[in-house]
């Protein structure tokens, strides 16, 4: 049986990480038989990150690559797409991967609000003495990350502006029907959905997360792809 190695249940979602969210629900809609495996720390792991997931033949890091895999056993995550909404899709999930997970991370760690709740949650499992230093040299070393990367050089402003143009762009696909490429989940949804749903779930609400939770549209295609794919 297949094995994901996932970080553990958190703000009542599947996973802490909305990558093993997406992992999972691939599984889920691949017809595969499978389990999980909760880690804290996915520094063993390939990659050093999670989600992994344990085959026969080898450890997958990566939930783009754990896509590829399935779909190499038989698994069809886009059936009757046209080749304009293959690209549409793709599209979809960097958007999501790339810019609204980067919006998120800095939403939780770089949020003076939320990080002692993220803090508290994230490093439970580390010795009471030890949690602060330990989670604010980590917190230090993510925040000079994202400097590098960018998004941390701009305004809360700025990032809600950009973030803002995103939704709106998820909401124009939603007009065409209950799911991004129409009337049943693909791929652009376990990306696209997971995100939404762990930006909703922040502990301490933000401007972010109240965005997505009282948009009437966006909560609802949340809560419809968490129904159609329900995760054990």
């Amino acid at each position: 049986m297949l094995m994901l190695y996932t970080y553990p249940r958190g703000f009542g979602q599947f996973s802490l990480s909305p990558f093993c969210v997406k992992a999972a629900a691939l599984l889920k809609l691949s017809g595969l038989d499978w389990t999980r495996r909760d880690l804290d720390d996915p520094r063993k792991m390939p990659l050093a990150k999670l989600p992994v997931l344990n085959t026969e033949e080898r450890l997958i890091p990566d939930s783009h690559n754990i896509r590829q895999y399935l779909e190499s056993q038989g698994a069809v995550f886009d059936p009757d797409l046209s080749d304009i909404q293959r690209a549409q899709s793709h599209a979809l999930i960097r958007m999501a991967e790339e810019h609204l997970y980067f919006n998120l991370v800095i939403d939780r760690w770089g949020n003076d609000a939320v990080w002692p709740t993220i803090r508290e949650i994230y490093f439970a499992k580390v010795p009471a003495l030890l949690r602060r230093p330990v989670a604010n040299g980590l917190r230090r070393k993510l925040m000079r990350g994202l400097g590098t990367h960018g998004i941390a050089r701009y305004s809360a402003k700025e990032r809600m502006m950009r973030v803002e143009q995103d939704l709106k762009a998820i909401q124009t696909c939603l007009w065409q029907g209950p799911f991004l490429m129409g009337n049943r989940p693909t791929s652009a949804d376990l990306s696209v959905g997971p995100m939404l749903a762990a930006i909703r779930s922040t502990p301490v609400q933000t401007p972010l997360s109240r965005r997505v939770a009282e948009d009437a549209q966006l909560s609802d295609y949340i809560d419809r792809l968490e129904d159609k794919v329900p995760l054990p």
